[in-house]
């Protein structure tokens, strides 16, 4: 992935480069056609008066024509490279307005299984097909219904490639993602994210109210809900100390909030619309131990029966998982209890222990 993300701001550097360089070369070849221009009309108007075709007042006459001629043709350039732009941007929006929409998938299901599992299927998945490795390679594993399941390993194992293909932001280039026994691509987008309460890294706080910000996308807002989802966030203190409570305008990305109170908000959006599924990719990572605590007891009160699926590099927030899946360089390499996994002293034994070395 680093390399990945190395060729793509290369390219967006030459893209720019290229960019910048046509645009100096514009600017030149107007100027030099300008004066050019400057150069031929005086000497062919100062031979006329040499000749006595022309008189001294006809020079100066179009001379004067000549420098009011200037403005309106650099504006002309001006308007033929903003055209150019315009047809760039016009044809980018064609491609967003011409790809098929989320809801014109093959046969979407009206009727939703009863026991939302999650299953994957021989699933593998890569971000560029055909070069390099996959980011995940022949994945088969169950997620349990009503049950909370953590996804642990290294950094760049998989563990937010696999969350995202569950939650139907990728399709896999091999096997099958299905709820239940039904393929979760024949679901609707629109049904689906209303079952599912996600809060992920790049999670995004507007410039809006919190209100608005924990209610997004809701037309009027719940006051009731509202604090219900802000004390299982634990945030609800925060924002009542506030001086307009629930309505301050926060920043651009929440710019005055801390990480931990970013989390807090997004978490509180998350379980504001009260779903069956909840997926949390290292979504308290910023707090510290004690209001993660407090957040994940709150979280498994409110919804003792939805489905659980979380990503922690803190292993102690995963230890009461009811199940666990370890990856390693986009392979399952383990899955079981925390008991089964610490007794059978594999890769999640030696991560455990690692991280309570370093704690110590």
């Amino acid at each position: 992935k680093r390399w990945d993300w190395e060729r793509t701001e290369a390219e967006l550097f030459r893209t720019g480069m290229n960019y910048r360089s046509l645009h100096l070369r514009q600017d030149l070849g107007a100027r030099i056609i300008d004066e050019v221009k400057n150069i031929f009309i005086t000497v062919f108007a100062a031979k006329a008066v040499i000749d006595g075709q022309l008189s001294i007042g006809g020079l100066l006459a179009v001379q004067y024509i000549v420098g009011q001629l200037q403005a309106p043709i650099q504006q002309l350039i001006h308007f033929l490279r903003m055209v150019q732009d315009a047809r760039i941007s016009l044809e980018r929006m064609q491609e967003v307005q011409q790809m098929a929409g989320e809801e014109e998938a093959e046969a979407q299901a009206d009727i939703l299984p009863d026991a939302l599992s999650l299953k994957m299927v021989n699933v593998t998945f890569s971000y560029r097909q055909g070069q390099g490795a996959p980011a995940l390679k022949d994945i088969s594993v169950e997620i349990p219904s009503g049950k909370t399941t953590a996804i642990v390993g290294s950094s760049g194992s998989g563990k937010t490639t696999l969350m995202k293909l569950l939650l139907g932001m990728y399709q896999p280039q091999e096997g099958e993602v299905k709820l239940g026994e039904m393929p979760l691509r024949n679901i609707p987008s629109r049904r689906w994210n209303e079952l599912c309460g996600v809060v992920l890294q790049d999670g995004y706080i507007f410039s809006d109210t919190v209100a608005r910000n924990i209610c997004l996308g809701e037309d009027s807002i719940d006051e009731e809900r509202l604090k219900w989802a802000a004390r299982i966030a634990n945030i609800h203190g925060f924002v009542e100390s506030l001086p307009l409570g629930y309505n301050p305008r926060l920043g651009a990305e929440g710019l005055g909030l801390s990480q931990g109170q970013r989390q807090r908000i997004l978490i509180a959006r998350a379980v504001y619309k009260k779903p069956s599924l909840l997926f949390f990719d290292e979504a308290t990572n910023a707090l510290d131990a004690y209001n993660e605590l407090i957040v994940l007891e709150n979280v498994e009160d409110a919804f003792p029966h939805a489905t659980t699926v979380l990503i922690a590099h803190r292993l102690s927030t995963v230890m009461n998982a009811d199940y666990i899946i370890v990856l390693e360089d986009g392979e399952l390499i383990e899955q079981g209890t925390h008991d089964e996994l610490t007794n059978a002293r594999g890769t999640y034994y030696h991560l455990l222990k690692n991280q309570l070395e370093l704690g110590a």
